[in-house]
């Protein structure tokens, strides 16, 4: 197999490539990707593309169509629903086994990215806000120092992402509630408000999960 410098094989980086495209929404739900064009795009030869494809289908990005090409694939309502309750167990459990004072660590690490979160907001990089926020919410699931839950949720970041560039544009228009419910978070982690967390953080992923 052929190999580009680094030693990154053509069809890991195709595979790599393909799937940023995707999850950064260059590919949107419903575009039929050719293997041809994307060979040309990437500088490698169709046989790559073609493994990288297979990947990504075995992955549920998208769907190969024989002589036809690939089709990006969405995320159905029920999976973003299901994402956020995933979510909403890995993060709260990891605040609830929060040491003190790791939790107010945390805290202050939060404080920083919420302000780069204003910043990214302010410049319209709509990319750099979405990779802070996927930073900010690891957080609490890191605080609990359990590194099964930190793998776990490592295992959902590229479908938090994906949802969060197709809803960009919503994002943008309600970043000051946004930043408003990070602070809130934030501040029930500081104090050690369990319950108060919980429900904020169920309050705030809902609108991200809404249909």
């Amino acid at each position: 197999m052929s190999t580009r410098e680094g030693g990154t094989s053509a069809a890991e980086h195709a595979y790599q490539q393909i799937r940023r495209q995707i999850l950064n929404g260059t590919h949107v739900p419903g575009t039929m990707l050719g293997e041809a064009a994307l060979a040309a795009e990437l500088e490698v030869s169709r046989t790559p593309v073609r493994v990288a494809l297979a990947r990504l289908q075995d992955e549920g990005w998208i769907a190969i169509y024989p002589k036809r090409g690939a089709l990006v694939q969405g995320v159905d309502e029920r999976t973003i629903v299901e994402l956020a309750d995933a979510r909403f167990v890995l993060e709260t459990t990891g605040v609830d086994r929060a040491p003190e004072a790791l939790r107010r660590q945390l805290a202050d690490r939060l404080d920083g990215l919420i302000e780069k979160q204003r910043q990214a907001f302010d410049a319209g990089d709509i990319a750099t806000f979405i990779d802070l926020t996927l930073e900010f919410h690891r957080g609490f699931v890191e605080s609990s120092g359990n590194s099964v839950l930190i793998e776990l949720y490592g295992q959902l970041s590229d479908r938090h992402r994906f949802i969060l560039f197709t809803a960009g544009d919503r994002l943008l228009a309600r970043w000051e509630e946004i930043i408003t419910e990070h602070v809130a978070l934030t501040d029930h982690l500081r104090g050690g408000n369990t319950e108060a967390f919980s429900q904020a953080l169920r309050d705030h992923i809902a609108e991200v999960a809404a249909p």
